[in-house]
């Protein structure tokens, strides 16, 4: 017969590990609920393009030149100058093509692209302690893959060189006191 302190010791062993595991699936499910978010954002950029594609084919005589769009401006960094980005040639072809996508480029927010905010931010919140670049991905939801691992890594170094955050050891990071 098996002693009831071992059998209670099982049962807290098992609730240990299944309370690790809720924990780590909440952190999965929150990533790949910003990965569908994001695949929907793209679908529906990709669906109004071939829309306008399908628009252009259907109805040649629209096919107009495109005129030069005036809120897009490239910079010159050689001479400091800013100059109204070109024009596309014509709406059949690749212009059309190109002119259908540029209008998708500013549909919403960027799921990614302020890493370093929020980088900054998860320091603030956990405050005085030494943290794994892992951990930071985890944090973010960016531990999906190794490139967004590295990405965080990459950034954490960056942080340090600007002295916005403290390497502590060998791949422990902590926030920089103030």
């Amino acid at each position: 017969m098996v002693s009831v302190t071992h059998t209670a010791r099982n049962i807290e062993i098992t609730a240990e590990s299944l309370q690790a595991d809720l924990a780590r699936l909440q952190v999965q499910k929150q990533a790949l609920e910003r990965e569908l978010a994001a695949v929907v954002a793209h679908l529906g950029s990709v669906q109004r393009a071939l829309s306008a594609l399908e628009t252009v084919m259907l109805n040649p005589a629209a096919a107009t030149p495109v005129e030069p769009r005036t809120d897009i401006a490239s910079s010159d960094p050689a001479n400091g100058t800013t100059k109204p980005a070109r024009a596309q040639k014509s709406a059949s072809g690749k212009g059309a093509e190109r002119a259908a996508v540029a209008g998708t480029e500013t549909d919403g927010p960027k799921k990614y692209g302020k890493l370093t905010e929020q980088i900054m931010a998860y320091f603030a919140e956990v405050g005085d302690v030494d943290v794994r670049a892992r951990d930071v991905a985890a944090a973010l939801g960016r531990d999906t893959d190794s490139g967004s691992i590295n990405a965080v890594r990459s950034t954490l170094d960056r942080l340090v060189g600007t002295s916005r955050v403290q390497r502590i050891g060998r791949g422990l990071y902590r926030a920089k006191r103030s």
